[in-house]
């Protein structure tokens, strides 16, 4: 149906365009600060009401009616609504961009709180970290326990959750809790004994005798789950505790080394544990932070569906800075010797952390949750943060205690 508009001519009056509402309007409504009244009683008026469309004119007849004042004030007050229209639909445009540019900052300001968290809880855990590697011994293993058991926890937390449970009974609560303490006396027995094979086994088969003896309809999922968790939460961790306290022998070409007080240890306290562990610390958060960059700045191709916000472009990046990472730290420790060793233990480094990064990431996506916990501010939970770290020791212990003395490099 074509539009039309409609126009009024009074005598000794311009030419008013009226709208079907003003005539149609209520006449209670106050009047506008424009409305037309005459100064004086007009008893007649002769009008011309002439409507047209997009494709044809229609005229109407002249003809003298009578109007009072309430006719007159709808007419007169037609231009003044369209003028207040245009003005309610700058409104409600305003109306709408206020919003969300409130909202948007908002979110601009809680990013940037959260960076500010990010950035200031991650330095005290660096530093803290640091601390325990240089202590070692006890230092370095209570610290250690302390994150397996912190871990553990909230692994079997997420083993309960509706996401991964769904279908099955979860593990009862006793036993998420006796695993989470089994997994953390196992870095101290690690310090102690050594080789915690039997112990390991021993815990586990006492864990799978209570859930196969426990109350209601057992099953396999509860059983494979927490058997793995003594093993990601429990067993892996300690090969730190090994690469760290268990290779003793003095780096006598480290340059650190040399001029280490005495007081601290002196150039004995450089062991090829602590360098190692170093250097696979650094080159896991270079491996990390330059993967993190390389996504933000060039990535395309996602890496896998467990994160899809992984990409092939940051993996590169983040490899890349990892191996230079390990390559410039050998030759300020001076281990290990030759450049092919370096580049090896690098990407060793690397493979560990994705490998542990996407294995968690897969857990989190089972149990429907984003973060493993909120223990740490700006981060999330331990596992979070320790992910990386979890297959790794495994790979840099056999890496020097196996690989470099088998290949003499």
């Amino acid at each position: 149906m074509a539009s039309f508009a409609s126009f009024v001519e009074i005598s000794r009056y311009n030419l008013i365009p009226l709208s079907v509402t003003s005539l149609c309007g209520c006449p209670c409504r106050l009047l506008s600060n424009k409305t037309l009244i005459p100064t004086r009683r007009t008893p007649k008026l002769k009008l011309n009401f002439v409507f047209h469309g997009s494709k044809s004119v229609f005229r109407v007849r002249p003809t003298s009616i009578y109007v009072n004042r309430r006719f007159i004030t709808a007419v007169a007050r037609a231009e003044p609504e369209s003028i207040d229209e245009s003005n309610a639909e700058e409104e409600v445009d305003q109306g709408a961009v206020l919003p969300t540019t409130k909202d948007s900052f908002s979110e601009l300001q809680h990013k940037s709180s959260q960076l500010r968290k990010r950035i200031v809880f991650g330095l005290g855990i660096g530093i803290s970290v640091g601390g325990a590697v240089l202590a070692g011994g006890r230092v370095f293993t209570v610290a250690l326990a302390a994150a397996v058991f912190l871990g553990a926890r909230e692994y079997f937390e997420l083993v309960r959750s509706c996401g991964i449970t769904a279908g099955m009974t979860p593990p009862p609560r006793y036993v998420s809790r006796v695993c989470s303490v089994i997994c953390a006396f196992m870095p101290i027995l690690t310090l102690y004994f050594g080789n915690i094979d039997i112990s390991v086994t021993s815990a586990a088969f006492v864990v799978a005798t209570a859930l196969l003896m426990q109350r209601g309809n057992p099953r396999f999922a509860q059983l494979s789950s927490t058997m793995f968790g003594l093993f990601y939460c429990g067993y892996l961790p300690c090969f730190w505790v090994k690469l760290r306290c268990g290779l003793a022998a003095p780096a006598l070409n480290s340059r650190i080394g040399a001029g280490w007080p005495f007081l601290l240890g002196g150039q004995a306290h450089w062991t090829v544990g602590l360098v190692a562990t170093l250097i696979s610390f650094s080159s896991i958060i270079a491996a990390d932070t330059y993967a993190f960059l390389g996504g933000k700045a060039i990535g395309k191709t996602p890496l896998t569906n467990i994160s899809p916000k992984k990409t092939w472009e940051g993996a590169i990046v983040g490899l890349g800075g990892c191996i230079a990472t390990s390559v410039v730290l050998s030759k300020i420790f001076s281990w290990p010797a030759s450049l092919v060793s370096a580049i090896a233990f690098g990407f060793l480094n690397f493979f560990g952390s994705v490998f542990g990064d996407l294995t968690e990431s897969m857990i989190k996506r089972d149990a429907g949750v984003k973060d493993s916990g909120s223990l740490i501010p700006g981060h999330g939970g331990i596992l979070d943060r320790v992910d990386s770290y979890i297959f790794t020791g495994a790979l840099a212990y056999s890496f020097v205690k196996i690989l470099l003395p088998l290949y003499g490099v």
